[in-house]
């Protein structure tokens, strides 16, 4: 354990369970109806309302090998090829072999996918997919149908919930297990202020760190509040310096910040076309999949083609559907460009690259183990190895349905239990950030670690972060200390930076480009030096320390062991220390 917590008010009331679930996306529900049904105490934390997980946002829909022809092998090899050589191969076949019948589940709770005339359900193509297997709702409202179904099942099981709550730290008994979580309520409820959740189990379903970017696809309560929890409490993370842009994210200008809306690829799976302002195409010269490329081929293309223009964007052209196809395939992505004055039906969309996805995380097992006994992670906060450098379209959903029921089978399997959360000499708080730093990390992440990398760039971010962390720090220790009070938006900020510090560090030690990792000085994927895993963790003087894998393959996830309290920091505020 780092011993590193947030700088707040001890709880002032509490919960006792079984199981925690902090998020209400697939990952967190599933998780948390599998536990429930099996007859644990089940409690459900979420940030905003049950049903405004980042989950209800996903357009496209959930990739699985049902339609006639299609394999999981097919899906598999795909899976691969998108991961740029770093997928795990045994996360992946659970996945593609276990993920058909865990929708088939879902449909089975009340979910209702679109059909053919026949009765079938209907597929879609998206990019890296090389068959039709994406099945969606309500044309482009997957994520929304899923998001309501699981939340009629888990209101109709009447689970403890524990709504507008801000996950704060892990709580540990003596011998370093997992012992619950602290929090915060927002607002009026049934509890207030800063409590605990006193649980054997804490099941992280916290989603995306989006918005550590200007721009991204994520809800404004995507801070990496999961991660940044993990990496406090002694967990490894691994891969968070592949950050998937989405390549077709609606452009509103160049100063636009915040949550953009996205324009899924399933718009370009049923015909679209990526153009430049004179109308030519250009991803046929790119990719053989062209438009259906995986993300990360797409997303350089727009950007070496706004570079060679001089522009900000570039166009997705689906006149060709008529206003019929618009209205019935893609009513939420119509409705969101008409609000913005334009018409896909008469005019090209104007469309640029967006932070859209991590697809590293906190480093788990195919259980959902985290190092940290008794704490587990799933859906995006997590790293399974699935993913590898770069997300295929679509698995994300199917991540979090299959891993979120091995969770819970691991859970009830084991029935942890854990003594007392430990409160003798708890360590000093971290220093917090003021508010107004969120905006700041932002620009200097986009500015510096965006879809352009190189090392130059990344020294620059490293510094300015590094500044801002020490800032804290001095502030703290001042005679008259200035510092921030704590609340939401100041335990965000610091929770934006530690992510920001590890992603950074991550970013300039991958000295290649891979996936959706792209270096401009390092242009080359580099097999020989750098397929392999970089994973993280955090020292008690809230240094990263980051190591190697030596092979390709993710490596047995193990509880980790207590850093070295006396270890040096790193000497110059950009670097960070390497473990053998």
């Amino acid at each position: 354990m780092t011993g590193i917590r947030l700088t707040a008010p001890a709880p002032g009331w509490s919960i006792d369970a079984d199981v925690v679930v902090v998020g209400s996306g697939v990952a967190g529900l599933t998780t948390a109806l599998r536990c429930a049904a099996a007859g644990l105490a089940t409690v459900v934390v979420t940030k905003a309302r049950l049903d405004d997980g980042s989950t209800r946002w996903a357009q496209g829909g959930i990739a699985a090998a049902l339609g006639e022809g299609d394999t999981p092998q097919q899906h598999l090899d795909d899976t691969l090829v998108a991961g740029a050589g770093l997928c795990d191969e045994s996360a992946v076949r659970t996945l593609v072999t276990e993920g058909p019948d865990a929708v088939r589940r879902l449909i089975g709770t009340g979910a209702h996918f679109d059909t053919t005339d026949s009765g079938d359900i209907a597929l879609t193509r998206e990019g890296g997919h090389h068959r039709r297997r994406i099945a969606h709702a309500g044309g482009d409202a997957t994520g929304a149908e899923i998001s309501r179904t699981l939340v009629e099942a888990v209101r109709e099981a009447a689970l403890h919930t524990v709504e507008n709550a801000l996950v704060l730290d892990l709580l540990t008994d003596a011998e370093g297990r997992t012992a619950g979580v602290t929090l915060h309520v927002m607002g009026e409820g049934q509890h207030d202020g800063v409590g605990a959740v006193r649980a054997p189990a804490v099941v992280l379903a916290t989603g995306g760190m989006g918005q550590v970017f200007s721009a991204t696809t994520n809800p404004a309560v995507s801070t990496g509040d999961g991660v940044a929890l993990a990496l406090r409490a002694g967990a490894e993370v691994s891969d968070l310096e592949f950050v998937q842009f989405h390549p077709t994210v609606l452009f509103l200008g160049a100063d636009s910040e915040g949550q953009q809306p996205l324009v899924s690829e399933a718009v370009r799976g049923e015909g679209a076309h990526l153009v430049d302002a004179s109308g030519t195409r250009f991803m046929a010269d790119q990719h053989e999949l062209a438009e259906l490329a995986p993300r990360d081929i797409v997303a350089k293309a727009i950007t070496r083609r706004m570079q060679l223009h001089g522009t900000e964007n570039m166009y997705l052209d689906a006149r060709h559907f008529g206003a019929e196809m618009w209205e019935r395939r893609f009513p939420t992505i119509l409705a969101a460009c008409r609000a913005h004055g334009i018409d896909p039906v008469t005019e090209p969309v104007p469309v640029a690259p967006a932070a859209h996805y991590a697809s590293g995380g906190i480093r788990t097992d195919l259980r959902g183990r985290t190092t940290v006994p008794g704490l587990y992670a799933c859906g995006e906060v997590a790293c399974t190895g699935v993913h590898g450098a770069n997300r295929l379209a679509s698995n994300s959903l199917l991540e979090g349905l299959v891993f979120a029921e091995r969770i819970a089978a691991d859970i009830v399997e084991d029935r942890p239990r854990a003594g007392a959360p430990a409160t003798d000499a708890l360590p000093a708080p971290s220093p917090l950030l003021a508010p107004e730093a969120r905006g700041t990390i932002q620009r200097i992440m986009t500015r510096g670690a965006g879809v352009l990398r190189s090392a130059e760039s990344l020294a620059a971010a490293a510094e300015e972060l590094e500044a801002l962390h020490d800032g804290a720090a001095r502030a703290a220790e001042a005679t008259e200390p200035k510092v921030a009070v704590p609340g939401v938006e100041a335990w965000e900020a610091t929770n934006l930076l530690l992510v920001s510090r590890v992603l950074v560090a991550a970013a300039r030690r991958r000295e290649e480009t891979r996936g959706c990792h792209w270096r401009e000085d390092r242009p080359e994927r580099d097999d020989e030096n750098w397929r392999r895993h970089l994973v993280v963790r955090l020292t008690p003087e809230r240094q990263p320390v980051l190591r190697r894998t030596e092979t390709e393959a993710f490596g047995p996830v193990r509880p980790t062991q207590a850093p070295d309290c006396a270890a040096a920091p790193p000497t110059h505020p950009a670097d960070v220390t390497e473990e053998p």
